[in-house]
């Protein structure tokens, strides 16, 4: 099987993970994996995104399949419901805005620099020594709250790897949940 480019798009996940460990400010790169696949989902009315770029979900393929991490086991019925995807969706939207909020406070002056690393948006994760400083409060208090949302997915990710097949965070990422909200709407206008 011919291998493409973007069949090595893991490495850029996993670099992305490492690099926010030793500075956070490389947090803000993960923002491309946020309008990247609405842009695609808008302008080409397909999830190409989810199913050749994404490199998390190549990352759980490796790690799941590859490496054999994973059970391989059906993800349950339950989560694969609309009610649960859109749930989800809607949960995340609330810790994303939250963390905007939190942003908005100290870019205000209402709040000082928090530097840490919200974990599964309960665990509150020292990460000091991944900021340096040179930069405005507010961009460090985003790249540590997108961070702790990017490596909160990664982890519920990981999780649903080992429990069940590989791929299995996909059936409930909020961006393959959006992308899909975004095609269904596109083709709909097409049709009338």
């Amino acid at each position: 099987m011919k291998r493409h480019w973007y069949d090595y798009l893991w490495i850029a996940s996993a670099a992305y993970l490492a690099l926010g460990f030793f500075n956070i400010l490389f947090a803000w790169l993960g923002l491309l994996c946020f309008f990247i696949p609405l842009i695609i989902a808008v302008v080409r009315g397909n999830k190409a995104y989810c199913n050749r770029y994404c490199g998390r979900g190549q990352l759980f393929g490796l790690l799941g399949g590859g490496l054999g991490l994973s059970r391989k086991k059906d993800i349950p019925r339950w989560m694969k419901s609309k009610g649960f995807r859109y749930g989800f969706l809607l949960f995340f939207f609330a810790m994303f805005f939250l963390m905007l909020w939190n942003t908005w406070l100290v870019f205000s002056g209402v709040r000082n620099l928090s530097e840490t690393v919200k974990l599964l948006w309960t665990f509150r994760l020292p990460w000091h020594w991944a900021y340096h400083g040179g930069t405005s409060a507010w961009v460090a208090q985003f790249s540590f709250g997108f961070y702790g949302v990017m490596l909160t997915s990664t982890v519920l990710g990981l999780i649903t790897m080992i429990l069940f097949k590989p791929r299995s965070w996909c059936v409930y990422c909020p961006m393959g949940t959006m992308t899909q909200l975004i095609c269904r709407a596109r083709h709909r206008g097409e049709e009338m």
